[in-house]
């Protein structure tokens, strides 16, 4: 009895977890200004994982590779953040017609990116 509750758990946790992936693929291609397509990527890849992920705990059950899998776990919760971050702002550093495909609110901000040289900042800082 306990086998098939796993067995519906895994289940129902890795389609959950295969429809946010799919989601967020979906889009990805369907947006189409570059910091809606991360925002898309961003948050559906880090929930489709960890359902997934969660899925496959299920299945195999507790046991060390469960232990493995929830590192992966926290490592990719700690990094897609950072990395659609940084490629936010890269995106908003070199694309100089954002004005035209969204609104921005904070111009000075911007501004600051697109003025500031990460080189620069460095050898100051030395």
């Amino acid at each position: 009895m306990i086998d098939i509750i796993r067995l519906i758990a895994c289940i129902i946790l890795t389609v959950l977890g295969l429809g946010c992936l799919v989601t967020g693929v979906v889009g990805v291609y369907r947006f189409k200004y570059a910091l809606n397509r991360i925002h898309a990527g961003a948050l559906l890849d880090t929930v489709g994982i960890l359902l997934m992920l969660l899925g496959v705990i299920c299945a195999t059950g507790l046991n060390v590779t469960s232990a493995k899998i929830l590192v992966v776990i926290a490592f990719l919760w700690l990094t897609s953040p950072v990395s659609g971050h940084l490629i936010g702002r890269l995106e908003i550093t070199i694309n100089d017609e954002l004005d035209q495909s969204m609104t921005v609110i904070d111009r000075e901000t911007v501004a600051h990116e697109k003025d500031s040289d990460i080189l620069d900042e460095i050898k100051e800082a030395n």
